[in-house]
């Protein structure tokens, strides 16, 4: 693509976020900017001045985009979200627009799915009782082989796996490796199946799943389909000494209907990186939920971060100044 000096291509990068870790760091528009003389680069460091910078801008890095801000943006020909989610964007001024996406799913999926394990390791070995005994100076070897709370092995035992995109694929291939028997429910059934899962289901095969599995990971999109897919009845078909564990968003899961089968251990325990409300209200009743292993939305934080986004970025800015398809390219119909 040639570009005069006088015009060229504006990309915007927002580092519009309430979190260090997730705002672009200086270096990233000096690199970009060294190593794409005919770019522009600008960059915002609130979202008060996104309606102004955004009118120039072809190309834009950012977390999310209101839509006047979007109906601002008349040259805007392509947005990443440097998040794996991307439901923030589906409102239909962008959804009936020519503007492409991608996201950061390949970013994060490797880093999430090591989070996903480390949580599976936690509840198997049940190292949040084992914290709270040495909080309270007391050798709990007895009580930890107590009902309920005996230390139990992975090999063997079954992941059911809820999605199957980048963060549900490096999942598979970390707990086939212990021995783990992997089965999975994906909207695209008919797709080739990675060799570490051994069963691949249709959504509406999910009770099935519930059913069968010793540890349930939830790493769907969120999407009309996915919203609130684990409630009373979901949780009721699980089995009574199986873990869930959620990385995906808040909305996936009836909080209050998880709250109620903890307090009645209806489930051995549950583990969540993500909430409805974030950050989680100090007065949830979550918190004092002793069979529910909290963390604080950061299973993808990592200093690495930003060189891994870098290098999809820039990759996909190759391809785009090249009129070559993008990668991490989502479907804005279907969502993700």
């Amino acid at each position: 693509m040639t570009r005069s000096p006088d015009h060229p291509i504006a990309v915007l990068i927002a580092a519009n976020h309430g979190l260090d870790p997730w705002i672009a760091p200086a270096w990233f528009s000096e690199r970009l900017s060294r190593d794409f003389p005919q770019v522009k680069v600008l960059t915002i460091a609130n979202s008060d001045t996104i309606a102004r910078e955004i009118s120039e801008a072809e190309v834009a890095l950012t977390p999310s985009i209101r839509p006047e801000q979007f109906l601002a943006a008349k040259k805007l020909r392509w947005i990443h979200s440097p998040s794996a989610a991307v439901h923030q964007f589906m409102f239909p001024e962008f959804l009936n627009s020519d503007v492409i996406l991608t996201n950061g799913r390949d970013v994060h999926g490797p880093v999430v799915a090591e989070h996903v394990i480390a949580l599976i390791f936690a509840l198997a070995k049940n190292i949040p009782a084992a914290v709270r005994f040495q909080e309270k100076h007391v050798w709990g070897k007895e009580i930890a082989w107590g009902p309920g709370h005996r230390p139990r092995e992975l090999a063997g035992a079954t992941l059911g796996l809820v999605g199957l995109g980048s963060i549900g694929r490096a999942v598979a291939n970390h707990a086939a490796a212990l021995g783990m028997q992997v089965i999975a429910v994906r909207q695209h059934v008919e797709n080739a199946t990675p060799e570490s899962v051994h069963e691949a289901l249709p959504p509406s095969r999910l009770d099935d799943l519930l059913a069968r599995s010793d540890y349930v990971v939830l790493a769907a999109p969120v999407t009309h389909a996915t919203q609130s897919m684990i409630g009373g009845p979901q949780l009721a078909k699980m089995k009574p000494d199986a873990f869930l564990i959620n990385v995906s968003r808040g909305a996936l899961v009836d909080e209050p209907a998880l709250i109620e089968a903890l307090r009645n251990n209806k489930i051995a325990g549950a583990a969540l990186d993500v909430f409805e409300t974030e950050p989680l209200p100090s007065d949830s009743s979550l918190w004092d939920l002793e069979t529910l292993l909290i963390t604080p939305h950061t299973a993808g934080m990592t200093e690495k971060l930003w060189e891994r986004q870098y290098a999809l970025f820039s990759e996909n800015l190759r391809r785009y100044l090249d009129h070559r398809p993008l990668l991490a390219l989502v479907d804005k119909q279907n969502g993700y």
